[in-house]
């Protein structure tokens, strides 16, 4: 009797999801729960767009990205809560009509376009220069605390961090995005 050479349902429950798949199965979960922490739709988008971007960076060293991601995006709204406990919204603030609100695909667009730009820049830098930004900015660590993992001092890692972002400012501008865009 001939094998089958179509995958059982159990092999094809075995192999590993690709992050587009993750990507569509998760996106709205993680949105609902991002907004059931944070109150804000465009918060939340923002948190889960970054939440992805450093799953991506780091794809290859997370064993269980579903709950990483979910993980992650609780991490990123309690630091976002604490950075920003001094807002306070009211129901009126947040029903009232705004031209972001209107524009919000576009802007979310844009947005995910030149984080899209920014990764691929990012890339280019050279390890330590790489590793710092991770650090600070997909890691949320003080620079004292980056200068203990890297080893370097602490007005180090702020000067250092301060030349990258001057330089990844200009290439974005060469590419046609600045802040005001």
């Amino acid at each position: 009797m001939p094998v089958s050479s179509s995958p059982s349902p159990s092999a094809k429950r075995s192999q590993p999801l690709t992050l587009r798949q993750l990507f569509d199965t998760e996106e709205t979960p993680l949105l609902r729960y991002a907004f059931s922490l944070i109150g804000r739709r465009a918060i939340a988008e923002e948190i889960v767009q970054e939440v992805f971007l450093q799953l991506h960076t780091h794809w290859d060293d997370v064993e269980q990205p579903r709950a990483w991601l979910f993980r992650s995006v609780r991490n990123r709204a309690y630091n976002h809560q604490r950075k920003h406990k001094n807002e306070i919204l009211t129901d009126d603030q947040e029903n009232q009509p705004n031209e972001d609100q209107d524009e919000a695909p576009d802007a979310l667009l844009l947005r995910m376009e030149a984080a899209g730009y920014l990764r691929l820049i990012v890339e280019e830098l050279d390890d330590v220069d790489r590793q710092l930004v991770e650090l600070k900015y997909f890691d949320d660590l003080k620079y004292r605390d980056i200068s203990e993992q890297t080893g370097l001092s602490i007005s180090n890692v702020g000067y250092r961090l301060h030349h990258i972002l001057k330089e990844l400012a200009e290439k974005l501008r060469q590419l046609g995005i600045d802040g005001t865009s």
